[in-house]
């Protein structure tokens, strides 16, 4: 496909980047979400079907309705980020086939097979939603996913049409690297992979 990108980009998409927990007063304008959204955008997803949906939550208000719906433990970074993605998962995303990835009958793939649908779209949004990760740090800016929260409330909140479901939620800002805890490790490529 192309060359290598550099060490210095290595560094800032997964070397030294690291999740943030705590936040610098520093806003994050809607420019710069819509920057992020034009990139992870393009990012593959199976027969293109881009189900992940974006609530991008920055006011006071919306931030305290999100508030309610995470655990204790969250609370804080949550208020406290500039901005926090609900990562949501359309489960309609199929609707969207015939545009999304025409030369085929996808549509009809899905049509009526909820188990399926739901597999699909919850893997996808995962993807996508890694890709959303990606995007964040390679405009400069950091974040901290987060899983938990009652699925149910922020659903009722911010999804009450009942066809698109939380899968995470993601703080965005510029991270403040004083509170962070020492790199934890991670498995070794033998403890976590094989080739066969």
């Amino acid at each position: 496909m192309g060359n290598s990108i550099d060490q210095v980009a290595l560094k800032q998409l997964f070397i030294d980047a690291r999740t943030h927990n705590a936040w610098q007063q520093k806003s994050v304008s809607d420019d710069q979400l819509k920057q992020i959204y034009d990139l992870f955008k393009y990012a593959p997803t199976s027969v293109n079907c881009n189900p992940a949906r974006i609530v991008f939550v920055k006011s006071s208000a919306e931030k305290e309705r999100l508030v309610a719906c995470v655990n204790p433990g969250n609370v804080d970074k949550t208020r406290n980020a500039p901005v926090t993605a609900i990562v949501g998962m359309d489960l309609d995303f199929y609707e969207a086939l015939p545009t999304l990835f025409p030369h085929a009958d996808a549509k009809s793939w899905f049509v009526g097979k909820e188990d399926f649908i739901q597999i699909t779209a919850f893997r996808n949004s995962s993807l996508q939603g890694a890709y959303l990760i990606l995007a964040i740090r390679a405009l400069g800016l950091d974040c901290g996913a987060m899983s938990g929260f009652d699925a149910e409330k922020v659903n009722a909140e911010f999804f009450p049409n009942g066809r698109v479901k939380v899968n995470f939620l993601l703080n965005i800002g510029y991270g403040d690297s004083s509170s962070l805890l020492p790199r934890q490790p991670r498995p070794s490529f033998d403890e976590a992979c094989k080739i066969l």
